[in-house]
């Protein structure tokens, strides 16, 4: 079954920023991630980038988001189990990211 993950990150959060060598090995990380996801045959679809900006459009207007989609990926997995087992490896993590696991139609 196709699953899509989605990579949510608050960006009004107080955390201290990363150090260069942190940042450089919390890109390895999400790159180690997406190869071991490749390798397993896991990824149903290529990984696609984001921005880290965004809008929320309601009745009020047009904001600013705070808490923004970094990206998602489409994985395989045989029940949610699977998938969130999958997402818990997730580097968005690290920083107090969360991930949204839904299953395709």
């Amino acid at each position: 079954m196709e699953f899509v993950l989605v990579f949510r990150r608050d960006h009004r959060s107080t955390a201290p920023q990363l150090e260069e060598e942190d940042l450089l090995m919390y890109r390895k990380h999400w790159q180690d991630w997406y190869l071991s996801l490749a390798a397993s045959k896991r990824l149903a679809r290529p990984v696609q980038r984001w921005d880290a900006q965004g809008v929320t459009v309601s009745q009020e207007g047009v904001m600013e988001n705070a808490v923004v989609v970094e990206g998602l990926i489409f994985i395989e997995a045989s029940d949610y189990t699977e998938a969130a087992e999958i997402a818990r490896d997730c580097p968005i993590l690290l920083l107090g990211g969360c991930v949204e696991v839904l299953q395709g139609k």
